[in-house]
C-alpha cells in the first residue's frame, strides 16, 4: 500500500508516518519544514514540500497514492476565523478534491475532541453529542472540515475521521512543552481542586488507530472515532509526575476557578484591543480545559476497528520525559 501523510513535519503526522515505514508501507510525506521529516527521508520516505494551500500541490501529492492520512491543521485557540477556516477547511477541501481526481480509494482525517468543548465537565462523551454552538474557531473548522470529507462518501471515497484526545508520548511538542515553560516560569496553578478526569492518548495507540482506519472495511466506513487510552486519570497527578520525572518542582499552588477565568476574561479582552491583538497568556477555553472532567466513549471505535489500546498514560508520558530529557543533552 501506497499512503501519502500530509502533515509530516508535525508530532502526530511525523509519528505516524515512521509508523507506517515500519509497517511495510510506501510513504509519501508533505510538511513545511524539511528539516524536521529527514529521518523520515532516511527511513525511505518521499517527501514533497509545500503548501496544501496550493491546490496544484496537492493533484501532485495524491497522484499514485492509494490512501491519504491527512494529519495538518492549525491548533490553537487564538486568531482569526478566516486564519482557522484557511488552514482546516480549505486545505481540507483541496485534499478531498485531490482524492477524487486522483482516484484516491481511502482518506483518513484527523479531527479533534475539540469539536464537543462548551466550557463543561464531560464524562463518556459519545461521537454524536457535537454541540450547537463551538467554543472557538479551532473546533467550528475542525468540525466543518469533517463535513467536507464525509461529503465526499456520495462520489466513492472511503473516509474515516478520528478524534483523538490530548495525545502525547516522544515528541510531543505542545501539551507538556507549554505546562513545562509555565512551571519554570512560575505561572502554572491548579485550577480548582485538582481532581478532575481526563483522557490521554498515547501516540503508540493512535497509530495502532490510524493503521486500522487504512485497513477497515464494511461498517467501519464513513464514520469518526473518538480515541483515547479509554481510562481517565487525575489531570493534575499526570503534570506533577511529568515535572517530577524532569526534575522540576510539582505545582502546588491553588487558584479558585471563578477567579482563574475572571482572569483569563480580562486577559483575552485587553489583548483584544492591544495593536497586533497578541496572544493572551490565559484564556477561558483554557481554564475550563485544566479545571474540568473530560473523557470520550471509545466503544465504537472498539467495535468497529477492533481498537484495543495497550499503551498506558504512564508509559507515554516515560517515553516523552526521556526524549525530551534527550533532546536537551
Amino acid at each position: 500500500m501506497r499512503i501519502l501523510v500530509t502533515g509530516a513535519s508535525g508530532f502526530i503526522g511525523g509519528r505516524f508516518a515512521r509508523f507506517a515505514l515500519e509497517q511495510g508501507l510506501q510513504v509519501r510525506i508533505n510538511g513545511r519544514r524539511a528539516e524536521a521529516v529527514e529521518h523520515l527521508v532516511a527511513r525511505g520516505a518521499e517527501f514533497i514540500q509545500g503548501d496544501l494551500a496550493d491546490a496544484e500541490l496537492v493533484q501532485r501529492l495524491c497522484q499514485g497514492v492509494d490512501a491519504v492520512v491527512h494529519c495538518a491543521g492549525a491548533v490553537g485557540v487564538w486568531g482569526s476565523y478566516q486564519s482557522f477556516y484557511q488552514a482546516n477547511v480549505t486545505v481540507t477541501e483541496n485534499i478531498v478534491e485531490g482524492c477524487l481526481k486522483q482516484q484516491v480509494r481511502r482518506l483518513l482525517h484527523l479531527s479533534s475532541p475539540s469539536i464537543y468543548f462548551d466550557g463543561q465537565a464531560h464524562v463518556g462523551i459519545k461521537e454524536e453529542q457535537v454541540p450547537k454552538r463551538f467554543s472557538d474557531h479551532y473546533g467550528a473548522t475542525k468540525y466543518l472540515a469533517e463535513q467536507k470529507v464525509f461529503g465526499a462518501t456520495e462520489f466513492g471515497l472511503e473516509v474515516l475521521a478520528f478524534r483523538p484526545r490530548f495525545v502525547t508520548g516522544a515528541g510531543d511538542t505542545s501539551i507538556f512543552p507549554r505546562l513545562i515553560k509555565l512551571q519554570r516560569k512560575g505561572r502554572l496553578s491548579i485550577i480548582g481542586n485538582g481532581l478532575n478526569k481526563v483522557d490521554f492518548t498515547s501516540m503508540q495507540n493512535l497509530n495502532d488507530a490510524l493503521f486500522s482506519g487504512l485497513l477497515a472495511a464494511g461498517p467501519a466506513l464513513g464514520k469518526v472515532y473518538n480515541i483515547s487510552n479509554g481510562a481517565p486519570v487525575p489531570l493534575w497527578d499526570v503534570v506533577n509526575y511529568v515535572l517530577r520525572q524532569l526534575d522540576l518542582p510539582p505545582v502546588t499552588r491553588h487558584l479558585p476557578y471563578a477567579l482563574a477565568y475572571a482572569a483569563a476574561t480580562l486577559n483575552e479582552t485587553v489583548c483584544k484591543l492591544l495593536p497586533g491583538r497578541p496572544e493572551p497568556t490565559l484564556f477561558r477555553l483554557g481554564v475550563a480545559v485544566m479545571a474540568k472532567d473530560f473523557s470520550l466513549d471509545i466503544n465504537r471505535a472498539r467495535q468497529y476497528l477492533d481498537y484495543d489500546p495497550q499503551v498506558s498514560v504512564w508509559t507515554a508520558l516515560d517515553e516523552f520525559c526521556q526524549d525530551w530529557q534527550a533532546r536537551r543533552l
